[in-house]
Order: C-alpha cells, then structure tokens, then sequence
C-alpha cells in the first residue's frame, strides 16, 4: 500500500492553467532557501528575487495573481495562525504551504481549518514537493501521507465510544520501552527520512538504522515503516502527557 501511495504522488498532475506562479519564500534558513531556489528552478514556481521574513509585508504582490507563499519557519502554533491571517488578507488570492515537520496533528487540523493550502515536509524529495505544489495550485490541499493516515486512524478511534482507555495504555507503555535512540529515529520516520537520511543525521552507520527499525516495528506492533510513523505521530509524546 505505501508504495502505491508513493507512485501515485510522483505521476505527472494533468497541466496547470498557471504556466507562471509568482513564488513568495519567507525563509530565513540560508541552506534552506537555496536548496528551494534549486528545486523549483525551470518549474512553473517563479520565485521573487527577495526571500521575506515572517513579518514582512507582502501586499505588493497582491495583484500578481497567482501567487503562492511559502512558508519555511519553525513558529509555534499560534505563531502560524498569525501569519496565515495577516499573509491570507494581504494577498487573498494566494495559496499558502506550510514546510515543516515538528507540528501535533491537533495544530495541522487548526492551521487546515484557518486556510491552509498545503503542509509539506523539508525531507521531501525535490520532485515530490514540485507535485505537492502542483496539487496545491491545480485546485487540491495537500499533506504528507503519514499525516493523513493518522487523522483517519484518529478519527476511526474516535468512532468507537470505548476504544479510548486501553490503546492509551497500552501506547503509553509502548513509548517508555523506547531507547532515546529509537526514538530519534521514529522522529525521522515521521517526516518520511530514509535509512540514508536518517543514518546523515544521527551520524550512524546505515546498517546500525536498519537494526534499531527492525526493533522498533517489534516494540510497536507496526507491519512497516508507514504503521510505525502513524502510531508515532499519535502516541510518542504519550509517556510525556501521562507520566507512569
């Protein structure tokens, strides 16, 4: 199944009606913003010469129908909101993606909720985020797979009245049998790293990442690496919020 769901995301998106998209990037990382100018050069995503800073007016650009505004900070759920408000109402018209990878799913229903466009992981491949956009301004919204499967595996336990009590449990002891280590790399999974990403950036052998995943598909009852992300995104912070 999560293989479909990768091919599906890469195939080519029927042809924009916007052969140019004035492209905003408010992105204060220097690596982070380069790496983005690369991607989306020679795509339909024009981006402005200047990168903005998350207060920075953009009204300018309101009249450069269509416009899309990138948003590549790491703000606090509120943080979010306010800039979504003030962006939305300085350019109505503009769609706005989200690039981050640390938010709860109960902030990524709020951000949807208050107009949302797209919410995209920075470990995406440079082809994927180009389709995600393309999706975004085809007319769709767009967030991670992960993400996705964990609000309908959310909502499917919230269907059954009874079903609260013994998953929270039973999760709550799972997370504490996780090593620190295991943990990092269920974050990773999180964001759809690979084992090559992954070994980058706990600086591990790759062989040593296959071995932890192997164990932490075991401690978690996960088939593959998509369960495993899934119950992550619901139930890491549990040993924190119910301490035992």
């Amino acid at each position: 199944m999560a293989h479909v769901i990768v091919r599906m995301q890469l195939q080519p998106v029927a042809p924009s009606p916007f052969p140019h998209v004035t492209t905003l990037l408010i992105c204060r990382n220097t690596v982070l913003h380069t790496g983005l100018r690369h991607v989306l050069s020679d795509t339909q995503f024009a981006l402005a010469d200047n990168v903005f800073e998350p207060t920075a007016d953009v009204s300018a650009f309101a009249e450069s129908e269509p416009v899309l505004i990138l948003l590549c900070e790491k703000l606090s759920l509120n943080e979010y909101l306010e800039a979504l408000e003030r962006l939305k109402a300085q350019c109505p018209s503009a769609w706005l993606v989200v690039l981050a990878d640390h938010l709860e799913l109960s902030a990524v229903v709020r951000l949807y909720e208050a107009g949302l466009n797209g919410l995209c992981s920075p470990a995406m491949l440079g082809c994927a985020l180009v389709k995600a956009l393309e999706l975004v301004v085809a007319g769709e919204t767009f967030l991670p797979a992960a993400v996705g499967l964990a609000l309908l595996e959310q909502q499917s336990r919230r269907s059954l009245p009874d079903a609260q009590a013994v998953p929270t449990t039973t999760a709550v002891g799972l997370a504490g049998r996780l090593t620190h280590r295991e943990a990092q790399i269920l974050r990773c999974l999180m964001q759809g790293a690979s084992n090559k990403m992954i070994a980058r950036e706990l600086d591990l052998a790759e062989a040593t990442v296959k071995v932890h995943i192997k164990a932490i598909l075991k401690k978690v009852q996960a088939a593959n690496r998509t369960q495993a992300a899934m119950w992550a995104q619901q139930h890491l912070q549990m040993e924190v919020q119910h301490p035992g």
